[in-house]
């Protein structure tokens, strides 16, 4: 009898060993991010400058670095063009790269293996290349763009300046941007796409279905989750774009006018040497990748419940 009462007892004990072996993880995430995070946090409460850098003890601030981000015009200016440029970059590169996605799906043989090569090769392209080739493409005196749009006859594109003007200028990044992330969110949802059973799709043609039933009825449910973990990352990452902001602006963009959050706080620590207002704005994009991560966070959270 005492065997028979103890047995549940025991099965339902949580083991102790899973958490042994994560504490060596957890360990150094803490240690690898935790002291980083919290010297922002703190610097972002003081007045932190080149003085500062030198030994000077900093000066506490208070919430004065935040109140500039929404307080100061050209910060605003950034947090919005940065929201908007991230959102809509992610949404194009996710509906690109399911078609590119259900592309692969479709055809067969070589040309399923040269859209695959053609993806990994862009994939594997170094940001610095990218961006330079790109360049070549756009610029205003021996480009290939607007040698072609001349030769159709838009002759008012002969000379044209990509990178002067901001829309021009988010037009070219977005190229980049997209080209450079749809071989991720391609593969990542062709995937998906190879676990759906071709049994269930032949049997949803011989029950009449059309090819967009099948698409939004049948694909497009199973790949959910996958679909909706790209697109998080795809909002994280454009969130925080740099380099190809960057690389764009040294070909003689106007700066003030196409920053981004990820730029805007490299010239606020580096080129005005005011390290508490970086990083407050570090915080601050912190928080909204949070922000926007949450309800997909939410969701996960429902359905393991569920």
């Amino acid at each position: 009898m005492a065997t028979t009462v103890g047995a549940p007892a025991r099965q339902r004990r949580k083991p102790v060993t899973p958490y042994l072996l994560l504490i060596p993880a957890v360990a150094a995430l803490l240690l690898g991010l935790g002291y980083p995070v919290y010297w922002q946090i703190v610097t972002s409460f003081q007045k932190f400058g080149l003085a500062q850098q030198f030994g000077q003890p900093p000066t506490f601030a208070g919430l004065d670095n935040y109140a500039r981000i929404f307080s100061d015009s050209d910060a605003f200016a950034v947090v919005v063009r940065s929201i908007i440029f991230c959102l809509v970059n992610a949404l194009i590169t996710v509906v690109v790269g399911l078609l590119v996605a259900l592309l692969m799906r479709a055809v067969h043989g070589w040309v399923k293996i040269v859209v695959q090569i053609a993806m990994l090769l862009a994939w594997a392209t170094p940001v610095i290349a990218a961006v330079t080739v790109f360049r070549w493409l756009f610029d205003d005196r021996s480009g290939v763009v607007n040698y072609l749009l001349v030769k159709i006859g838009l002759t008012s594109y002969q000379g044209h300046a990509w990178l002067a003007t901001p829309m021009s200028f988010f037009f070219v990044a977005t190229l980049i941007i997209v080209w450079m992330s749809v071989p991720f969110v391609a593969l990542s949802l062709f995937a998906g796409l190879t676990q759906v059973n071709d049994e269930l799709i032949e049997a949803a043609r011989i029950d009449g279905a059309t090819n967009g039933q099948i698409l939004w009825r049948i694909l497009m449910p199973l790949v959910r989750p996958v679909l909706a973990i790209v697109l998080l990352l795809q909002i994280i990452w454009d969130l925080r774009v740099f380099a190809q902001i960057r690389l764009l602006q040294d070909a003689g963009a106007p700066v003030s006018e196409t920053n981004l959050l990820g730029n805007f706080i490299y010239e606020l620590g580096m080129a005005r040497n005011n390290f508490g207002g970086a990083a407050a704005v570090s915080i601050f994009v912190l928080v909204l990748t949070i922000v926007l991560s949450a309800p997909y966070v939410r969701s996960l959270m429902k359905e393991d419940e569920s």
